[in-house]
């Protein structure tokens, strides 16, 4: 898995944290867990922002 596969990662972290509510989460700690991901294999240095939006956003979206 990389920071690209948003809608993966989403799916993983809300089967990994099912009662937290992603719009709460600090991008350090998101970019914390989907580093700490079964599968995750991408180069932390890749990581900006804008991923990270990204898979928070997914990651709302897959919450309801």
């Amino acid at each position: 898995m990389k920071w690209t596969d948003s809608r993966e990662i989403a799916i993983q972290l809300s089967e990994k944290f099912p009662d937290t509510d992603p719009s709460t989460i600090r991008f350090t700690d998101l970019r914390d867990w989907v580093l700490a991901l079964d599968g995750f294999n991408d180069d932390p240095q890749h990581c900006g922002e804008k991923i990270l939006e990204a898979i928070q956003m997914t990651w709302i979206d897959e919450a309801e």
